[in-house]
């Protein structure tokens, strides 16, 4: 069995995600930022212990770490993030500003805030992976021209955790990238291809797969290579 911290937890795929390593028997430390109103995430049965975080929050960040110090951590999962501001507020004619900064500091510096603060952790598993859901809007190879924003925040993450690897490689932590699809959650919307189950399955698939070796990849949800 294996310990795996995951973020953004409340809902959509991080509920998923939490109910799929319960299921299975693992120890999961489920962060969001409010507990109080998780009412699902409180439901769900197992060893899920339930945390306070705002991963945009250095100081929330901090505490978590605090309170995991003797932890030892398998598997971080970061999968907060936030969409940005409206779409017509994010594109080339039109920016708001302190909303694209808010992106950048939630989609590309939470997950990094997250993997530093619980290395210490980490590095006690024999078997460590930090695993960022991403998005294929964050890839060069992908010309869609909307939601500049969140766009350019994920494929800040994406670069930095490809540099994170090569890192962390001489550590023993892998580290990868997953994109999880266009997923029925209040970003994707009810018209989306997958339900947030169907994501979660396929998410916990290739972290499984993950390793030191093939540590530095981008991934699919469904396990296929994802270009950059």
């Amino acid at each position: 069995m294996a310990t795996i911290l995951i973020t953004g937890t409340n809902k959509g795929v991080g509920l998923e995600l939490t109910k799929i390593y319960a299921a299975r028997g693992d120890t999961v430390y489920a962060a969001c930022r409010d507990p109080g109103s998780a009412e699902a995430l409180a439901a769900i049965a197992g060893d899920v212990k339930v945390l306070s975080l705002i991963v945009g929050d250095s100081g929330s960040v901090d505490e978590m770490a605090v309170s995991l110090k003797d932890v030892v951590i398998d598997v971080v999962i970061n999968n907060a993030g936030m969409k940005g501001p409206e779409f017509d507020q994010q594109n080339t004619y039109a920016m708001d500003f302190d909303g694209w900064a808010e992106t950048f500091n939630v989609n590309s510096m939470g997950p990094v805030r997250v993997m530093q603060a619980l290395l210490p952790n980490l590095k006690q598993s024999t078997n460590a992976k930090v695993v960022t859901i991403t998005s294929q809007m964050g890839a060069l190879s992908l010309d869609m021209a909307a939601a500049h924003a969140y766009c350019a925040s994920k494929a800040a993450v994406n670069k930095f955790m490809r540099l994170a690897s090569i890192d962390l490689k001489k550590d023993g932590v892998a580290v990868g990238l997953i994109h999880p699809g266009w997923v029925q959650t209040d970003m994707g919307g009810p018209q989306a291809d997958l339900t947030p189950q169907e994501s979660a399955e396929g998410i916990v698939a290739v972290v499984d797969r993950l390793s030191i070796e093939s540590t530095g990849g981008f991934w699919k949800w469904n396990g296929e290579t994802h270009d950059w």
